[in-house]
């Protein structure tokens, strides 16, 4: 078992310690997973950034959210979140407006037909999280957590 993330990138050699080897293999996990989410959104014209921030936009609900503060949010960073709303925006997914008190932000709002687009695809990515996680139990998956959260709390 130790040696799958070897195999998996045709490494012949030991990784160098075994922080190398756990930072590699959060790399991987991260990629498989966002790969599989990616497969599961692709039908319904989402990526995993644009599903991410209807979701931080169903959940500000009628105050909407300005760019800054969804660039915040969002679970990956993307450098031009103002590019990623405009998609949104053009497909009718979320609307957007100047702020009464203060012209310069623009707050962004999910409207119905980005509520039933992300209505729509939450229930394969449920699926999909089920089945990834079907293996462990919410001990396993509690302690998982609690150890990725070590690691990012690390970074600062």
């Amino acid at each position: 078992m130790a040696d799958r993330l070897r195999g998996e990138i045709k490494q012949r050699r030991p990784f160098a310690s075994v922080p190398e080897e756990a930072m590699l293999n959060i790399l991987r996990t991260a990629d498989t997973v966002q790969r599989l989410v990616a497969e599961v959104l692709k039908p319904l014209g989402l990526t995993l950034t644009q599903y991410n921030a209807l979701r931080i936009l169903r959940g500000a609900g009628d105050e909407g959210r300005a760019c800054s503060e969804i660039g915040e949010r969002l679970v990956t960073r993307d450098p031009d979140v103002t590019r990623l709303l405009d998609r949104l925006d053009a497909r009718g997914l979320i609307a957007r407006d100047r702020s009464a008190e203060d012209r310069r932000v623009v707050r962004s709002r999910i409207t119905e037909q980005g509520l039933g687009l992300l209505d729509e695809a939450e229930g394969p990515v449920r699926a999909l999280q089920q089945r990834l996680f079907e293996p462990f139990g919410k001990e396993q998956i509690s302690a998982l957590i609690e150890a990725l959260e070590a690691v990012r709390s690390g970074s600062r």
